[in-house]
């Protein structure tokens, strides 16, 4: 049986197995290896910090994520595919490494920013499908 999310820890496990399947994704991978060009030693510790901080209100993170993807997004839109499709890893990472109310909760979370995201990523691109 899998236990469920206890500490910082099993929240690097999980950023550092989903990060491992963005990379390779057919929908994210380009995105993040030759659009962004991310820089995974200062990305990674940033993740970790920010889902932390919002499962266990730990103060670990105080930027704001969202900026960067604007940034992105006027290089290359995203759209609700790319969300989705970090939704789906997300979630298949989680589920894969642990289960119970903490894993629950952070699947939540993670679905409530996707929405956010792909309606605000909508309104930017709004003045480019008109």
């Amino acid at each position: 049986m899998k236990s469920d999310i206890q500490n910082k820890d099993d929240i690097i496990k999980i950023v550092n197995l989903f990060y491992e399947r963005v990379q390779k994704d057919e929908i994210l991978g380009h995105i993040f290896n030759e659009i962004a060009k991310v820089n995974w030693d200062t990305h990674l510790p940033k993740m970790y910090g920010f889902w932390d901080n919002l499962l266990f209100q730990t103060g670990d993170y105080k930027g704001r994520p969202f900026p960067p993807h604007v940034n992105l997004n006027q290089i290359f839109p995203l759209t609700c595919i790319q969300f989705n499709q970090w939704l789906v890893l997300w979630h298949i990472t989680i589920n894969e490494l642990f289960a119970g109310t903490k894993t629950e909760e952070l699947k939540q979370k993670s679905q409530q920013i996707k929405e956010l995201w792909n309606i605000r990523m909508d309104m930017f691109n709004a003045p480019l499908n008109t």
